[in-house]
């Protein structure tokens, strides 16, 4: 019996490696699966990649070709602007804004390409915006700047695809007056917007959706196809027309 007993410890001491072998094998099978499985952060955007034509009293004054697209687990939003005002020589503006899959920035950078090249790198973090402001000639200057939400809206100068990513912010399901607190990185200059439904626009022999951006001395108005793509964009206290081509 003793004997019996010794040939099967053996025996057992494999079958309980083999039990542990598989149950760990089936454990880590099942963690696989759980992290392929489990949901990604939604997002508020979807890829998007074209060319407006900016007008000034109905003239062509520049064009602006633009991108979305994923960046790693969040999204950048780049656009390149070729503009030449009236009485004003020709500038180059390019924007790179990286976000959260929410619209939250991540970091932004910016240069203008004219008699002299000036830009930005910006870093934005718990509501609070990092600027390194690089002027041609000049020394690096530095910049802290708070807001009350991390939810920043980027929206600079002569750059209008920002108001594509400010459509895709504002949250449709909710509707009515929303607000945001706002940056203009060329001007340096922080503070608030308001976003509300402007109903049914028309332009061109065309309904679109309506979207009014607002601050205290300026109403752009935002024209959207049904999958809130920007489609067309007015200032008409600036006789300004951005249109897609």
């Amino acid at each position: 019996m003793q004997k019996q007993l010794a040939d099967l410890k053996p025996k057992i001491f494999t079958y309980m490696m083999a039990i542990l072998f598989v149950c760990t094998t089936l454990t880590i099978a099942a963690q696989k699966k759980g992290a392929a499985s489990a949901p990604s952060t939604p997002s508020v955007f979807a890829q998007d990649k074209g060319k407006f034509t900016i007008q000034l009293n109905g003239k062509s004054v520049g064009h602006e070709e633009f991108e979305l697209s994923p960046a790693g687990g969040g999204w950048l939003a780049r656009s390149k602007t070729d503009i030449t005002p009236p009485d004003s020589g020709t500038s180059r503006i390019t924007g790179d804004l990286t976000l959260q899959p929410d619209g939250a920035p991540i970091s932004y950078d910016w240069t203008s390409q004219a008699e002299k090249t000036n830009g930005a790198h910006i870093l934005f973090a718990n509501g609070v915006a990092k600027i390194t402001l690089q002027m041609q000639d000049a020394r690096p200057f530095e910049q802290d700047m708070s807001f009350g939400s991390p939810l920043i809206a980027v929206l600079d100068n002569n750059l209008y695809y920002q108001y594509a990513v400010l459509a895709r912010v504002y949250d449709w399901s909710k509707g009515g007056t929303q607000n945001f607190p706002v940056l203009v990185p060329q001007e340096l200059t922080p503070g608030s917007i308001t976003l509300a439904s402007a109903g049914s626009l028309s332009a061109g022999g065309k309904s679109y959706d309506g979207l009014r951006v607002a601050s205290s001395d300026l109403e752009v108005l935002l024209y959207l196809d049904s999958n809130h793509r920007l489609m067309r964009l007015e200032v008409p206290s600036a006789k300004v027309a951005v249109i897609r081509d």
